[in-house]
Formats: C-alpha cells, sequence, structure tokens
C-alpha cells in the first residue's frame, strides 16, 4: 500500500495507530493479494500526495474509485491519460463549459487541479473490480472522515464541493465559518439534469477565493 509522506502525514498519524485502522490495512493486503482492486496499490493516497494539506483551497467529495480496468488512480472522478471519459465527468466538463467557457478536453485526467489545490477525495480510497461499493464500510469512511475533519479545522478560507447524497452527508462536519459549502445533485447520467447543470460550482469557487485573496483555479484541462 502506497504511503503519505507530505504534510497530512502529522495530523493523520494518530489514526494509523487506532484498531480500525489495523483491521482496515489487514482487509486491504488481503483483498489486493486475492483479488482485482483499483486502483493500484501505490496510487490509492494520491489525493493526499498530490494535494498537500497546506495548499487546500477546494476539495471535491467523491464516493468510491471507478471499478473499471485502468481507470482509477487515486483522485475522484478523474481517469487516466488514455481512458475514456467515464459519463459523470462527461457532464462535469459540459457544466465546466456553460459556466467558465472553458472547451471540453481529450481526456479525463484532473492532476492539473489537484497540483492547483483542489483535493479530490473519494470518502472509500478502494474498490474491488466492477464491484462498486465494495470496500464501502471496511473502515475508509472513519479514515476520510478524519481527513475530512482536520480540513475543517484549517483556519483559511476553503470551498467544499459537496455533488450527490453521500457527500452532502458529510456537511454537519463542516462547521468552520471561514469555509464555503457548495451543494448540488451528483453528476452521474442519473442525477445531472436534476439542479447539477446549471450550478456554476467552478465559477462560484473562484469568485470566493478571489473574494478572500486566493490565487484562483484554472480549471480547464488541456487536450493531451
Amino acid at each position: 500500500m502506497g504511503a503519505i509522506s507530505n504534510d497530512w502525514l502529522a495530523p493523520l498519524s494518530a489514526e494509523f495507530k487506532k484498531p480500525y485502522y489495523k483491521k482496515l490495512y489487514e482487509t486491504v493486503k488481503h483483498e489486493y493479494e486475492t483479488r482485482a482492486i483499483y486502483p493500484d496499490s501505490n496510487d490509492i493516497f494520491n489525493a493526499f500526495e498530490f494535494t498537500p494539506l497546506s495548499r487546500v483551497k477546494a476539495v471535491i467529495l467523491g464516493q468510491d474509485p471507478y471499478h473499471g480496468y485502468g481507470q482509477a488512480h487515486g483522485l475522484c472522478f478523474s481517469v487516466k491519460p488514455g481512458v475514456d471519459t467515464p459519463p459523470s465527468l462527461v457532464n462535469i466538463y459540459q457544466e465546466l463549459h456553460d459556466d467558465l467557457g472553458c472547451y471540453v478536453p481529450n481526456n479525463g485526467y484532473l492532476k492539473k487541479w489537484a497540483d492547483q489545490g483542489v483535493m479530490l477525495l473519494n470518502t472509500v480510497l478502494t474498490v474491488r473490480a466492477h464491484q462498486a461499493n465494495s470496500h464501502r464500510g471496511i473502515g475508509w469512511e472513519e479514515f476520510t472522515d478524519a481527513a475530512i475533519q482536520i480540513l475543517n479545522e484549517q483556519d483559511r478560507p476553503m470551498v467544499f464541493i459537496l455533488w450527490g447524497r453521500p457527500a452532502q452527508a458529510k456537511k454537519a462536519m463542516l462547521t468552520n465559518p471561514k469555509h464555503l459549502i457548495l451543494e448540488a445533485p451528483h453528476p452521474s447520467p442519473l442525477s445531472a439534469y436534476r439542479g447539477f447543470f446549471g450550478s456554476r460550482p467552478f465559477s462560484r469557487t473562484n469568485e470566493y477565493l478571489k473574494e478572500h485573496g486566493i490565487e484562483p483555479i484554472d480549471w480547464q484541462i488541456e487536450n493531451i
């Protein structure tokens, strides 16, 4: 399993010592040894590695990784270069185009967002191949709740983008008055037309950051 090595390590280190995490670690280790699990074990903590705590400006909360071959790489909604853009991300790109005029790119690789301080965090960090939500309830939620708590305690402006019910269930943890919470239905084809389209999360995030003297996000993902 990959490890966290940047400024996330100190605030999260207490979690690694807790009984639930030891059990989670053993479960996940066994799953990787006996089944096809995504993402690659070295990519599990990429949301933390690519976006150090001190640089987080915005958080997009996802549910669990993509469960198709070669898709997931540790950032919610993102896929590796060369992989077809999944339907939810197609809708995200459509809203981004309508909101900010960004062109729709030929790939779904969102690392550019992560590098600018957009933490792309799933609430569950692993999944069995072709079985959505198969690692729900094994302990990841406790770990990512701890991360959300740490983010909530950061004494600076930050935007939380909560799409769909599972992400919105975390809203009760977000009590910091310095943080902006943006909620909308999930961008999946099943729910995007219920209010995801037209919710303008990208411009609203940038407006909030600029109001507080913070460099806005360049949301345009370039063609590869």
